[in-house]
């Protein structure tokens, strides 16, 4: 299955990437080279996704759930870097929304529904969900809650004043919870897994210098073409009737997510769900507390400045994401229902952001 997937994914970078470098200097039909683009950094996410895994086996499973979330996530901050340029604050605000929603409820849904329909119960480390579940809390619902209740009284400096102090906190929050994971309290909380063997006997699919090389070919070909991609947005909007917000939240989300979807739903279906589960959680923190940050920070360099202020829908949509995702990962086990839970959860906003 893995095989076929695979040279599916080969041919459409060998097609993909010079179909979008031709597209885009011969102004070729804008919704067709969407497309292209789409399935384009989709295929190429799967190689960063298969590098990533190389180079996870090799550095065992807290960095290698690190490192998938890292460069899951270097094609969404490219894409959104580009249309800051461009001036889309709605749009990359909107694919911050979709990144969470779609890592909490898509991917950790897939990945319990997955492992789940293998496996009657999967587990992974109880103390991990609890230290995440608290970083969840604060990532999304403190960092994104505050500045929305208190911009209500301000104007857009103060705004953006705002955004910058609390970005500035999020980002050395975050560095703060890699070093508490990484460094002061490696291994303190682990609990010993049947499957605790299984990492150490996993041969990596491609060797540390090759997954490297891999890696840095597969991002400065995801960084030309997601250049392109952003110039199409505003044709295809108006061709299917899809607003900005849909555009950001369902569409950019996923397909900037691409890469990490698909490791962590390989995980689940192997049983390793601490990975899964760092991926899926590990990747939301990383948006929260990083990437938004980081693009707040990025936006002062551009004519348009992005605050960190959602819109309504998007804040209560990440606020019951979050909620719901702690409720059902909160006590280490998971089962094909609350995969299904989390799937239908995503289903209902994806609905409601269509019909916005």
């Amino acid at each position: 299955m893995c095989h076929v997937v695979n040279k599916i994914f080969f041919f459409l970078v060998i097609i993909g990437v010079p179909l979008s470098v031709a597209g885009s200097l011969l102004h070729w039909s804008q919704t067709l080279m969407f497309v292209v683009y789409c399935l384009t950094i989709v295929s190429l996410a799967a190689y960063m996704g298969r590098a990533t895994e190389s180079l996870a086996i090799i550095s065992g499973p807290r960095i290698g759930g690190l490192l998938n979330a890292t460069f899951g996530n270097a094609v969404e901050l490219i894409i959104s870097i580009f249309a800051l340029k461009e001036g889309l604050i709605e749009i990359v605000l909107a694919s911050l929304t979709g990144s969470v929603l779609g890592n909490l409820l898509l991917v950790a849904g897939l990945s319990f529904f997955v492992g789940g329909v293998k496996f009657k119960r999967q587990k992974f480390n109880v103390y991990d969900a609890r230290h995440n579940s608290g970083l969840l809390m604060f990532g999304v619902i403190v960092a994104f809650v505050i500045p929305e209740v208190f911009a209500m009284g301000m104007n857009d400096a103060e705004a953006i004043n705002l955004s910058i102090g609390i970005s500035v906190i999020l980002i050395v929050l975050y560095i703060a919870a890699l070093l508490f994971k990484l460094v002061t309290h490696r291994g303190v909380y682990q609990h010993v897994s049947e499957h605790e063997g299984e990492h150490h006997k996993e041969e990596p699919e491609w060797s540390k210098k090759k997954a490297m090389f891999v890696l840095a070919l597969s991002t400065a070909a995801v960084a030309y073409v997601s250049e392109s991609l952003v110039h199409t947005f505003e044709t295809v909007g108006e061709t299917f009737g899809w607003s900005e917000l849909f555009i950001g939240v369902i569409i950019v989300a996923i397909v900037g997510n691409a890469a990490e979807h698909a490791s962590a739903i390989i995980m689940a279906y192997k049983n390793k769900m601490d990975i899964a589960v760092e991926i899926a959680i590990g990747s939301t923190l990383q948006i929260a507390m990083f990437v938004a940050p980081i693009l707040v920070l990025i936006s002062l360099f551009f004519p348009v400045q992005m605050p960190l202020v959602f819109t309504l829908p998007e804040l209560v949509t990440m606020v019951t994401a979050v909620l719901l995702t702690i409720v059902i990962s909160n006590d280490g086990e998971t089962n094909w229902f609350e995969g299904a839970t989390l799937l239908a959860a995503y289903l209902i906003m994806g609905i409601g952001f269509y019909l916005l």
